[in-house]
């Protein structure tokens, strides 16, 4: 740069002479400091601030939506449910048990509250039906002019408040997929959960561990329905290819509960034992992340292209700190055996020993675990075939039928188990 400069420089000289060259690079000097100068510095903007009673305001309202004779909304159920997006899991279960429930002759109102980005409730029920399940239930945005119905379900934490203002309605559930607090350090939003579940609400609950949970601990009437799959996507079959063992993880570091951390720290030990394993993360990206061994990110994978990633693996780590998801029994479904933490929350479907490995929650435990399912085959053979039946037993239309008796039950008798 400063030979260009010094050569630039004797040009001018030669055309200019020294005195003419020396002015031209002292004008030269000021211009490029003129131009670099600073510009005087805007005033800048204040932030936003941030909404409290936009965002929690629920919690506070008393204002009564709805008020009229509870047989006004005979067989008619509301579904309070928050906002989503293609690909929620926790709604996929939402809207297949309300297409369920409509084989058993109940009508049905969802009514979405929150900020949604949908234009109309026909635009949400468009997606709904064509990227989740069909449905003839009507779709509506807010929550402020429900219909009255014979039950009302909330669907959240958050929309629990929404339920406990309506009061045209016969019988008020609420549909438990987690436990929410734990979503939460411990926060105004973990209390502001928690306290959904006094509010004497029905709870019919993703499994027993929750509806145990919510009985004991907060008084609450539950019954359980169980866990399925989509047998039409979720099938065993061969590996396309016997090359080196894999390990699939469930690495969905956007949700805390299922455990990234603590498991990238086991699979790292079981890559300093066995380094010829290869590993497959799928959830969500992992490119921010340094990942200590060798793998393949595979993000957040197509429901309907997950079952040929399960059946190209040797075993798959999904651990859950709360409620379990419906991919355990997904992956066993595959033929491909699963290793999970021990837990309450994990045991009421998985079971060490015959349908599943469970291990402690430390990375030791984890690379154990999984150390030993990948060398004993026996021991693999038979949590894959009981896997298989185990999973081949379990079926949507029964556990939507179990929840048709319960409010059935609940209209004659105003009991559960009637």
């Amino acid at each position: 740069m400063l030979d260009r400069w010094i050569r630039s420089f004797g040009f001018k000289v030669w055309q200019l002479g020294l005195l003419g060259a020396t002015r031209f690079a002292f004008a030269y000097l000021v211009r490029r400091l003129k131009d670099t100068k600073e510009a005087p510095a805007l005033p800048l903007a204040s932030p936003p601030k941030r909404d409290v009673l936009h965002t929690f305001g629920m919690v506070i309202e008393d204002q009564p939506i709805a008020s009229t004779s509870e047989n006004a909304g005979k067989g008619w159920i509301n579904w309070v449910i928050p906002p989503f997006s293609i690909g929620s899991g926790g709604h996929m279960t939402i809207f297949r048990m309300i297409a369920m429930l409509e084989d058993h002759g109940f009508r049905h109102r969802i009514y979405i509250v929150g900020d949604n980005g949908f234009a109309s409730g026909a635009d949400a029920r468009k997606v709904i039906t064509e990227h989740f399940t069909p449905l003839q239930a009507e779709v509506h945005l807010g929550g402020e002019a429900m219909a009255p119905s014979e039950f009302i379900f909330a669907t959240a934490w958050n929309t629990a408040y929404w339920v406990k203002r309506f009061q045209a309605c016969a019988h008020k559930l609420y549909f438990v997929q987690d436990f929410e607090p734990h979503f939460y350090a411990h926060s105004s939003e973990y209390f502001f959960a928690e306290e959904t579940y006094r509010l004497d609400f029905i709870g019919i609950t993703a499994g027993h561990w929750l509806a145990e949970k919510l009985r004991h601990e907060y008084g609450m009437m539950t019954a359980a329905f169980g866990f399925s799959y989509d047998k039409d996507v979720h099938l065993p079959g061969p590996r396309k290819d016997h090359g080196p063992r894999r390990v699939f993880f469930y690495a969905r570091h956007v949700t805390p509960r299922r455990g990234f951390e603590l498991g990238l720290l086991g699979l790292t030990l079981l890559h300093r034992r066995n380094p010829d394993i290869e590993f497959i993360l799928a959830g969500w990206d992992t490119s921010e992340f340094h990942i200590p061994f060798p793998h393949q990110n595979a993000g957040v994978v197509p429901h309907d292209e997950l079952p040929e990633l399960y059946r190209e693996c040797d075993a798959a780590l999904v651990l859950s700190f709360t409620n379990l998801s419906l991919l355990p029994l997904e992956i066993m479904a595959c033929g491909c055996p699963v290793v999970s933490n021990r837990g309450p929350n994990t045991e009421w479907m998985l079971k060490d020993g015959f349908n599943a490995k469970l291990c402690d929650p430390t990375p030791q435990s984890i690379a154990d675990t999984l150390e030993t399912l990948l060398r004993d085959h026996d021991l693999r053979h038979g949590l894959i075939e009981r896997g298989l039946s185990y999973a081949a037993q379990t079926d949507w239309r029964h556990e939507g039928a179990r929840v048709a008796r319960y409010l059935e039950n609940l209209r004659t008798s105003g009991r559960l188990d009637a």
